[in-house]
């Protein structure tokens, strides 16, 4: 199937309805990831019936996030904790070289990965995240100082997501080795690479611009809770 970029511009619901469809829970109006895998969820369209389906499979204090072109608003059935503007960012540069000393993570290397996304904050992170895609690292003296993976994937496309280096180890190039592990491997399977940091991280977005990313739009995401 080809890909199709306007895939884009809703990247979970794209994600739960191809690729990542045996992980969806839901329908035709709603869709989510399992709580220990993502927050992410996704409506066909923003309704109240949608809304409704989305509130169907959340317990009482849940919260998911929606990635869409424009805000959502809270409603009767879900509360609207935070909307906040991303950029979405494509690669389009060449094949990078592949940097050595990275591993590949399992799922016996989550403990410490939670860890040190506790640390950093690079994103929302569950216990099964890593079943998503490919997730890889660096070790120095043994513990796991930085990380990467791919999250949300459809035809065509792979996001790279949980960028993230150990306070002690920044400013060594480590995030961006990584990076280009992955580029190089979703290049490889014929796909694109793309990821989405908030708008106000300036020094994201120029590192990774560096990387061979372009920023494609802006996109909201917003973030839902099902009241108690």
């Amino acid at each position: 199937m080809r890909a199709d970029p306007k895939q884009l511009e809703y990247p979970p619901w794209s994600a739960l309805t191809t690729t990542h469809a045996r992980f969806a829970l839901g329908n035709g109006m709603a869709r989510r990831y399992p709580r220990d895998v993502a927050l992410m969820a996704a409506v066909s369209e923003v309704s109240d019936r949608s809304l409704q389906a989305l509130r169907a499979l959340m317990q009482p204090g849940d919260v998911v996030g929606l990635f869409g072109v424009d805000p959502v608003a809270g409603t009767e059935v879900l509360d609207m904790i935070d909307n906040k503007p991303l950029a979405q960012m494509v690669y389009d540069g060449p094949v990078p070289a592949e940097p050595e000393g990275w591993v590949r993570l399992t799922p016996a290397d989550v403990p410490e990965m939670m860890q040190l996304v506790e640390l950093t904050k690079p994103g929302p992170f569950a216990p099964r995240t890593i079943e998503l895609g490919t997730y890889i690292g660096i070790r120095s003296d043994g513990r796991l100082v930085a990380m990467a993976g791919e999250r949300m994937k459809f035809t065509g496309f792979t996001e790279i997501s949980a960028v993230c280096a150990h306070p002690d180890y920044r400013r060594r190039g480590l995030s961006s080795q990584l990076v280009n592990v992955l580029v190089r491997e979703i290049l490889e399977r014929g796909e694109t690479p793309f990821l989405h940091i908030f708008s106000d991280n300036v020094a994201a977005g120029l590192l990774y611009e560096r990387l061979g990313f372009s920023r494609r739009r802006t996109l909201t995401v917003t973030v839902l809770r099902r009241p108690n």
